[in-house]
């Protein structure tokens, strides 16, 4: 799956936050998605990089990626299970 060409669900903005901030909201979008759906966290925390991908494998979901961007950006991807 290529991530730029990925049409999520749903987006998460977490630019400006940092840990744990980032995390919750992310828990929080998640619970409002269907099994299959795709989440985007966009963020510009550096802990995020290693975050996000645990959180999503921790919890039985699926991490898709991360693109990063211009200015410390990221995007990251999760698809729930």
């Amino acid at each position: 799956m290529e991530l730029d060409k990925i049409i999520p669900d749903s987006t998460v903005d977490t630019c400006g936050l940092s840990c744990p901030m980032p995390l919750l909201k992310t828990k929080k979008a998640l619970k409002g998605l269907k099994a299959g759906q795709i989440l985007e966290i966009v963020g510009t925390d550096p802990g995020s990089k290693k975050d996000i991908p645990d959180f999503g494998a921790k919890n039985g979901n699926t991490f898709l990626g991360m693109i990063d961007g211009e200015m410390g950006l990221t995007r990251y991807y999760i698809m729930k299970n």
